[in-house]
């Protein structure tokens, strides 16, 4: 039986004292995401410094938000990244130029990280969340 965790326990958890809260782990896989696109798409990345959600409501809207514009993305408009460069600014600022269509992987492994690290704290703190909750269903030939 899981035990009651107030939302705010969980909104500021962490797995270690140097890693970032709950919170900054569903506002990172937003950007990994949906900024990441963007970047890509205008050749420039930079992350975001907003600070994270401080309730459900938020954390749930971001996530809302995040599936629309996922959504939005036409497979067409990936494949036209191929060819073409795009610089990376990381937290220090520095610019590290990359071809287009490999920050997509990059963008993709920064979301798996914040999403394995959200949900190890879920489950920490008492989610009965399993591996189909995390990976969805499985994906078969049809």
């Amino acid at each position: 039986m899981p035990r009651r965790v107030a939302p705010q326990d969980i909104i500021q958890a962490r797995l270690a004292a140097d890693m970032l809260p709950f919170a900054y782990q569903v506002k990172a896989n937003r950007g990994s995401l949906t900024r990441g696109h963007r970047g890509v798409r205008r050749g420039v990345f930079s992350p975001d410094m907003t600070p994270p959600p401080e309730t459900f409501a938020a954390l749930k809207a971001r996530i809302t938000e995040t599936l629309a514009a996922l959504e939005a993305i036409e497979a067409s408009e990936v494949d036209g990244f191929i060819g073409a460069t795009c610089a990376l600014h990381s937290v220090t600022g520095m610019p590290i130029s990359r071809p287009r269509i490999s920050c997509c992987p990059s963008r993709n492994l920064n979301f798996y990280f914040h999403a394995t690290t959200a949900y190890g704290i879920l489950r920490w703190k008492g989610s009965r969340s399993g591996k189909r909750d995390f990976i969805g269903r499985l994906r078969t030939k049809q």
